[in-house]
């Protein structure tokens, strides 16, 4: 197995100044970046707290008792951060997830949830408004979320037995309770909730199939993601991935599944449905989805931005750097000023890491600075 190695430096630091076009530019419902990818999704990082220390993202190696998170003041507030939706949706996008680290942490993110439903899209809709979380907070959030408007969440969950999940969560928190959320949430209402698994070879891979017959028929659907080399804190190495086509055999070695078509335009999640005894979808009993963007890279199709909790626009998951758009908001630029500088910065991005990783050189791969998943979200 390759060495572990974690850097400890922190990556915040790296910005780029966001253009200043000195034409404003009108917002006319759509974008198109260098690869004719479109602006649809939206993510917003709204904390770089996490209670959490899963090993893929916030190692305890790294983020520590001392870990110097960024101070309250400098965090966009739930004003600028509508703000910016506002003008991201006049550009097109028509979905928005909140992420973090954890983003239940966030006090009164209900009221943020409010603030962003009452938005509108180009064709006069509310936008569709997600929130990923770890679950542990969800019991008590679901119904409030769900009331401000929050329309489904998505929960991070690496296994069904509960030493293994508090291995991997490295805080000792029971699985239980992320269950007790995930059951708050679909009695709220919030539908269809989704399970994001990430898979590590030899650490969690023999909660596949349990992972799978516990959500079949439930009504949720289970995705199982590939550990990414996001950031540079997770020691990432290719030993531990399990690619989803391994994934897959594991399942139908359990399981009828028949492919489904994707579910909308930049979906990331390659579909499997369980089928019944014809060989055919049974919705009743629900699907499946794999990730894999280390083996099936689905860069071409990428439609994301990706918003940080103090306002830097990232263009990619695996970016090193971002736009300042906070320097922009607290400087004094107004709504057009702000669309003309998203239009310019979407219109030269080319961004494919995953498409071009297996090309790039091992030491090129360790040496880049790329911006960790907790400070931008997943």
């Amino acid at each position: 197995m390759a060495e572990r190695v974690i850097p400890l430096y922190d990556q915040r630091v790296a910005a780029l100044a966001a253009p200043r076009p000195s034409t404003p530019v009108k917002p006319q419902g759509w974008l198109l970046d260098r690869l004719q990818r479109p602006l649809r999704d939206l993510r917003i990082s709204v904390t770089d707290r996490c209670n959490f220390r899963c090993s893929y993202c916030m190692p305890k190696e790294v983020f520590g008792k001392d870990y110097p998170y960024l101070p309250h003041a400098d965090l966009l507030t739930f004003e600028e951060i509508t703000r910016l939706a506002r003008i991201f949706l006049a550009h097109g996008v028509r979905k928005i997830r909140l992420t973090g680290g954890e983003p239940l942490l966030r006090k009164h993110i209900e009221r943020l949830v409010e603030m962003l439903a009452a938005l509108r899209t180009v064709d006069g809709t509310p936008p569709e408004l997600t929130l990923t979380t770890n679950g542990s907070l969800l019991a008590r959030k679901a119904r409030a979320l769900r009331d401000a408007g929050l329309q489904r969440v998505t929960v991070s969950l690496d296994g069904l037995d509960d030493a293994v999940f508090r291995r991997m969560n490295d805080v000792g928190f029971p699985v239980a309770e992320v269950l007790d959320g995930i059951a708050a949430a679909q009695a709220s209402g919030l539908a269809p909730i989704k399970v994001n698994m990430v898979v590590k070879r030899g650490t969690n891979d023999d909660q596949i199939v349990p992972m799978a017959r516990h959500f079949r028929g439930s009504g949720i659907v289970l995705r199982f993601i590939e550990y990414m080399d996001v950031g540079s804190s997770n020691g990432w190495c290719m030993d531990e991935v399990l690619p989803s086509a391994e994934v897959l055999a594991r399942l139908r070695q359990a399981f009828a599944l028949v492919p489904l078509e994707p579910g909308s335009p930049g979906e990331t999640a390659e579909r499997w449905g369980y089928a019944d005894a014809d060989g055919r979808h049974d919705p009743a009993l629900g699907e499946v989805g794999f990730i894999s963007s280390v083996t099936q890279a689905f860069c071409r199709d990428c439609n994301r931005a990706r918003l940080s909790t103090e306002g830097r626009l990232y263009l990619c998951l695996f970016a090193e750097r971002g736009y300042d758009l906070r320097a922009l908001l607290r400087g004094g630029a107004n709504d057009a000023e702000i669309a003309a500088s998203l239009a310019a910065i979407w219109g030269q991005r080319a961004d494919h890491y995953s498409e071009i990783r297996a090309t790039l050189p091992p030491e090129t791969r360790r040496a880049a600075r790329r911006i960790e998943m907790s400070y931008i979200g997943g």
